[in-house]
């Protein structure tokens, strides 16, 4: 296949014309910090001058680290270590440096599901055995981590890590509670089983404070958790950052892939570190908070006004997605043909699924349409559903 390269995109989004596309996950452009972003260039480069051009050290910049050490101090349950802290390229890339350092092709790992589909699509070219465990109206089911884990064990197997999104999760929308985090955690101590928490909507909490993240409930070596500035702030710095135990972060900062380029995107991280202490994460964070609790409400109520009653759903408290079982004997399958070209798109649920499950389902975002467009999106999704 050749490629003119003027057509060569310039953004991962690619909208279909004409149609509402409530399956991307995206932010809406309006609201990335254009114009704060272009002042905290200006400032990491009048602050760091060539040191922020050039490698970077292996943990990543200490003015974000030391940020983000104080940041977590003040806005979850406590603070890591200098040794505890690692500047990464996003979730993703972390994800794929825990599979090549801490995995061989072919171990297990556990799998929420639903789950985010592109963390399995990263496990499975590694490739690794993926077990799907079991959630409901309610998050990841402890019982069911302990189920799966048993029956590893009759075959004399152990998995290497358990994936898990306990906060505002993608695709559901839910968070676990308090009591379920601490059984995860207690069962992870007892099981001497790794949790690998992606915690990247921590910041996106519309009704109220995120709940502590299990790697803060957690003694150390229990969790490696995985955040990101792409929620948060803007996806295209392509920043994030892991806490974990001393040893790990060892791990990850001695590995070939920092050795070699020294920190994952060095420049893109003093950046932010001059946004960050300037209170621009701060001041993003309400914006953000604001436009999509907004966003949020609009799609759920038009949801609830249009949608017919044996649509089951819950309104998230965080996060961008909402979560919609269909109606009994109604399938993706023959619900998305009809549903673009009604003018509107979905992400099917079978998309979140380890094992094939999930074609009763569709996954809807509200953080790139403004409310208007969210209430006519389910508004049309509605009318393909009351036709059968």
């Amino acid at each position: 296949m050749s490629i003119d390269a003027a057509d060569l995109p310039n953004v991962q989004i690619v909208l279909l014309p004409g149609v509402i596309d409530l399956a991307w996950g995206h932010p809406d452009p309006a609201l990335l910090p254009t114009a704060a972003i272009q002042q905290a260039t200006t400032a990491a480069l009048q602050q760091f001058g060539a040191e922020a051009l050039a490698y970077g050290s292996e943990r990543g910049p200490g003015a974000l680290l030391r940020w983000l050490i104080a940041y977590l101090g003040e806005h979850d349950q406590q603070a890591p270590a200098a040794d505890e802290i690692l500047i990464t390229g996003g979730i993703s890339q972390a994800l794929d440096q825990i599979c090549t350092l801490m995995t061989v092709p072919g171990d297990a790992i556990l799998v929420e599901q639903p789950t985010y589909h592109l963390a399995v699509r990263i496990f499975k070219e590694h490739p690794l055995e993926l077990v799907p465990v079991a959630s409901d109206g309610g998050g990841l089911r402890p019982e069911a981590v302990a189920e799966a884990l048993s029956a590893l064990q009759r075959i004399g197997r152990k998995p290497r890590f358990l994936y898990t999104i306990p906060t505002f999760g993608n695709p559901v929308g839910i968070s676990l509670s308090m009591e379920r985090r601490q059984a995860l955690i207690d069962l992870a101590i007892g099981e001497e089983l790794l949790i690998v928490e992606d915690d990247a909507y921590r910041e996106l909490s519309y009704d109220g404070p995120a709940p502590s993240s299990l790697w803060s409930m957690a003694p150390r070596g229990a969790v490696v958790r995985l955040g990101s500035f792409s929620k948060s702030v803007t996806p295209g710095l392509r920043v994030g950052f892991m806490t974990a135990d001393d040893v790990t972060i060892e791990r990850f900062r001695g590995g070939g892939l920092l050795d070699s380029g020294g920190g994952t995107s060095h420049f893109a991280a003093n950046i932010l570190a001059t946004f960050c202490e300037a209170g621009q994460f701060v001041e993003q964070g309400k914006k953000l908070r604001a436009a999509y609790r907004a966003r949020r409400d609009a799609l759920a109520d038009a949801l609830a006004e249009y949608l017919p009653e044996q649509c089951r759903w819950q309104r998230p408290a965080g996060g961008f997605f909402i979560w919609i079982q269909l109606p009994t004997g109604v399938t993706v399958a023959e619900l998305m043909p009809r549903a673009i070209a009604s003018g509107v798109g979905v992400a099917p649920g079978t998309r979140f699924f380890v094992n094939g499950d999930g074609a009763n389902y569709v996954r809807v975002a509200f953080s790139y349409y403004p409310e208007a467009q969210l209430t006519e999106g389910a508004r049309l999704l509605g009318t393909v559903l009351d036709a059968g």
